[in-house]
């Protein structure tokens, strides 16, 4: 796989190829890794049809029946973490998508809602533990006879539960990110098996029947391809086989096989 800076003609392919191929079609093509093309089109050539695609995507999601669902269980602000993520995966799946693994791409969506929520709820603890300790500080400052000694202990109390919860929120975190990991094993979309993938589908011949059969888009491309050769191949045999007129003006038709004499 080549390195360093895109050529003139790769540039020019891309620009000229980018809105149809997906940038592992184009990889493929140039023999150049399919992110640095993604990143060549987000930065020199700007918007593109995948930001397109994924609003399609999200647009698609809210049309579904379980939508209501989610708009019960989520805030406004997690919905729209939800919408941007699954028309991120939808599109790097590149539509390819069945039922069961919506739900799985939509279940790994939900625990990585989770862990962020978890995460604001451990900041804002932390929050309630400084607090708490700066007032027991200042209550413990003043004179024995001045001090609070009910105040003191009811905000200790505050404390080691804001602590015993701060334990509880990073085991829950811990377990919705190793659910997480093993979720988008289970739908190969992780970095290592993508490019496990892309190798494997170069090593053999069964490797890129198995790539074929599973990248509906370049079976698509594949089949447009033949048929306009084969509308080609028969165009030019019907102008070949017509009469001709030869330097000497005779007018003679070519012999291409038995079945093109008139």
């Amino acid at each position: 796989m080549k390195k360093g800076r895109f050529s003139k003609t790769e540039q020019k392919f891309i620009k000229e190829n980018y809105k149809d191929l997906s940038a592992q079609q184009i990889g493929t093509q140039l023999d150049r890794d399919p992110v640095s093309i993604d990143s060549y089109i987000e930065d020199k050539l700007g918007k593109t049809n995948k930001h397109a695609k994924e609003l399609q995507a999200s647009y698609d999601l809210k049309a579904r029946p379980f939508w209501k669902d989610l708009q019960k269980q989520f805030s406004a602000e997690e919905l729209e973490t939800i919408l941007y993520h699954w028309g991120r995966i939808i599109n790097q799946f590149r539509d390819d998508v069945l039922p069961t693994e919506e739900l799985q791409i939509l279940d790994a969506i939900k625990l990585e809602v989770l862990m962020n929520r978890a995460l604001i709820t451990q900041q804002s603890n932390m929050e309630n533990i400084r607090r708490y300790e700066e007032d027991v500080t200042l209550e413990k400052r003043k004179t024995l006879e001045m001090q609070d000694k009910e105040a003191i202990y009811s905000i200790e109390r505050q404390i080691a539960v804001c602590r015993a919860a701060q334990d509880t929120l990073t085991r829950d975190y811990k377990d919705l990110q190793t659910k997480k990991a093993s979720m988008l094993k289970d739908l190969k979309a992780t970095r290592e098996q993508r490019i496990k993938r892309l190798e494997d589908s170069r090593e053999t011949f069964i490797g890129w029947v198995q790539n074929l059969m599973t990248n509906p888009e370049i079976r698509q491309e594949l089949g447009i391809e033949m048929e306009k050769m084969r509308m080609a191949m028969n165009k030019e045999a019907e102008r070949l086989s017509e009469y001709h007129t030869y330097e000497d003006k005779t007018i003679d038709q070519p012999f291409l096989t038995p079945d093109s004499i008139k």
